[in-house]
């Protein structure tokens, strides 16, 4: 996922999609991470998107990088991830979230492992595969 992973980077916002019953919703994401050749998102156990990824874990992320016309799509599965190190990783990977959650051990701090993860690039000549 390194070249998904730096794509992501790159554009500082990207939208995750969820299903909300039988509606999609997307919301802007920033805090991403890679371990093991796995994306990880976060966000608050108190939010929709939380419950939505609990409820349909089937999820897709999109991203435009500025200033071009290459946007990504990548579709996969939402798992939690409960593990205490992961959590600190992502933390000291995306400090901004240290605004939100003051630690790994904070309750609301839910950390999900995208499984299943098919991620294609999109440019004006090409559409590719990324299987990094």
């Amino acid at each position: 996922m390194g070249k998904t992973l730096d794509f992501l980077k790159s554009c500082g916002v990207f939208f995750v999609s969820t299903c909300d019953g039988a509606f999609p919703a997307a919301r802007p994401f920033g805090a991403v991470m890679e371990y093991e050749g796995r994306l990880y998102l976060s966000t608050g156990r108190t939010k929709d998107v939380y419950r939505q990824m609990k409820a349909n874990p089937h999820i897709q992320i999109a991203a435009l990088k500025s200033g071009s016309r290459e946007w990504l799509r990548l579709s996969g599965r939402a798992v939690e991830e409960p593990a205490p190190a992961l959590k600190r990783r992502m933390l000291a990977e995306c400090p901004a979230l240290l605004k939100r959650f003051a630690s790994e051990a904070s309750p609301e701090f839910a950390l999900f492992r995208v499984e299943d993860a098919r991620a294609f690039l999109h440019t004006d000549a090409e559409t590719i595969e990324l299987a990094d």
